[in-house]
Formats: structure tokens, C-alpha cells, sequence
């Protein structure tokens, strides 16, 4: 995978830690508020081994409070030109749906686009993204952050994921990216039963020949499972990603990234 010039060898597994600098996050919103602690967040990030930091400023999570392009831009934008300052080596992925976001992104040094909506929410995202040539991870997801949770009816889930994910890749493919990255969508339009049943079967997306992208981080399928909170979610996340990692997951997207580096770490060791 090409990033910036930079080559990244995903045989061994990367861990992308993620800097939310949203008000209104699941799990860490509001947290990061301030240049200092947002330096410091991602120097500990980096420090413990995360290969790329994932920069949101519009949370995701279901009924997620709308924000516009402008407000989006504003936040993530001075965050951006930061850290390059700070860290010139940083690869900064951004989270976004929105192709001027991704634009503006790219050009203050930013270095992949993570893309819960795969383009369906903005036309001109794959041509923005094939532009810049820079790797495009697309998840699947149905409507939007506000709505998504009333599109939960699949006759078979994995199927249908299987052919949204090769009807993705082929319009990807038509604009010209070529460093293409999967994310099934724990918790996006699924229902907690749907989110096991994805994870119990994720080797199958395997046969899609990309990279995989695992996102379980202190989601509510761990927690509402356990009957915990985000805040105690920690070890069923170091469980899911272990899981996530022996059915062939590439990167793990996650809060705790000394965690799951260790989890990559052990996996490693168990296949020497």
C-alpha cells in the first residue's frame, strides 16, 4: 500500500489508532480538545506502535448529531497542518463521507481516506480520491450515520455484503484507485446478532483479494454483550481483534493501540 510515497507491507498486520476530535464521540468525545492534548494523544499513539492515526470530526455512531462541510473542514483542517508540523512522518488517514473534506485534507498532508459510506453519500468522492492517488478504504454501511439503524433486513448479510464490497471495488476500480482497503461496518446498519455474524464468517472476505479492515473498538456489540460500558470494553476489544486478526484482518482500527499492537505482536509469533 502506497502511502505517500511510503510503502506499507500489510502482511504483517498494522494497528491505525484513532484521534477523534468530535464533541460528541461514544467514546471519546470531547477529550482530545486542545493542541497540546491532541499532540500529546498522538505522540503516545505513534510511541506505541500505531502505523496510521485516524482523524474524525463528524461522529459516526447512530443518531450521531449532524455537521455541516464547513464546520467539518474547520475542525479537522488546523488539526491536520499540526501534526505534519509536529510529526513529518505521520500517515494520517481522515474519516470522512465528504470529497471536499478529503480534497482539502490531502492537500495539508494527509494520506488515506476512510470512507463510511464507500461514496454513495458523495459522488465526487472515488474521482477525488483516484485525483490524489492516494488508498481509499470503503466500508459498508446502508444510509447514513442518522438513519442506518432502520435498514437492518438482509436475507443473507454476508452475501449481500459480498456483492455491495465487488460492486464497490469495480466503480473504484473504473476511476482509477489502486490501493483499495475493505471495512465490513461493525455496527453500521447491522443489529448486534448481524454484527456476531460478520465476525464469525469474516474470513470470507477474504476471497475479495483486499486488504481488511477491522473497526471493533469499544463498540456497543462488545459492550451491550457484556453488559459493561464503552469504558470497560477494553478486554472483549483485544478479544474481537484477536479474532479479527486469525480470520485474516490487515489493520485494526482502535482506541488502545499499545493493546492491539501486543495482540498483533502474539499473532505474529503464533505463525512463525
Amino acid at each position: 500500500m502506497n502511502c505517500n510515497g511510503k510503502l506499507i507491507d500489510l502482511s504483517t498486520p498494522k494497528v491505525m489508532g484513532i484521534l477523534n476530535i468530535t464533541p460528541d464521540s461514544f467514546f471519546d468525545g470531547g477529550k482530545n480538545e486542545g493542541d497540546q492534548a491532541i499532540i500529546d494523544k498522538v505522540q503516545k499513539m505513534l510511541f506505541e506502535g500505531a502505523t496510521f492515526i485516524d482523524i474524525g470530526a463528524y461522529s459516526s455512531k447512530p443518531n450521531a448529531e449532524y455537521v455541516s462541510e464547513t464546520e467539518e473542514i474547520k475542525r479537522i483542517l488546523p488539526v491536520i497542518e499540526m501534526l505534519v508540523k509536529v510529526f513529518p512522518e505521520i500517515l494520517i488517514s481522515i474519516d470522512t463521507f465528504r470529497s471536499e473534506v478529503a480534497r482539502v485534507s490531502i492537500e495539508a498532508g494527509a494520506s488515506i481516506i476512510n470512507d463510511i459510506a464507500s461514496g454513495n453519500l458523495d459522488a465526487k468522492m472515488m474521482e477525488t480520491v483516484a485525483k490524489y492517488n492516494v488508498p481509499y478504504i470503503m466500508m459498508h454501511m446502508k444510509g447514513n450515520p442518522q438513519t442506518m439503524q432502520n435498514f437492518t433486513d438482509y436475507e443473507n448479510i454476508i452475501k449481500e455484503m459480498l456483492f455491495y464490497f465487488s460492486e464497490k471495488v469495480n466503480e473504484a476500480r473504473s476511476f482509477g484507485i489502486n490501493d483499495l482497503i475493505v471495512d465490513p461496518g461493525f455496527g453500521f446498519a447491522k443489529t448486534l446478532e448481524q454484527n456476531y455474524e460478520v465476525m464469525n464468517r469474516l474470513e470470507l472476505f477474504q476471497m475479495l483479494d483486499l486488504p481488511l479492515l477491522s473497526g471493533i473498538s469499544r463498540k456497543s456489540m462488545i459492550y451491550k454483550t457484556l453488559g459493561n460500558s464503552p469504558q470497560e470494553a477494553l478486554n472483549g476489544t483485544t478479544f474481537l481483534n484477536t479474532v479479527s486478526l486469525m480470520k485474516g484482518a490487515k489493520i485494526l482500527r482502535v482506541h488502545d493501540v499499545n493493546e492491539a499492537v501486543e495482540c498483533v505482536q502474539l499473532f505474529e509469533k503464533l505463525k512463525n
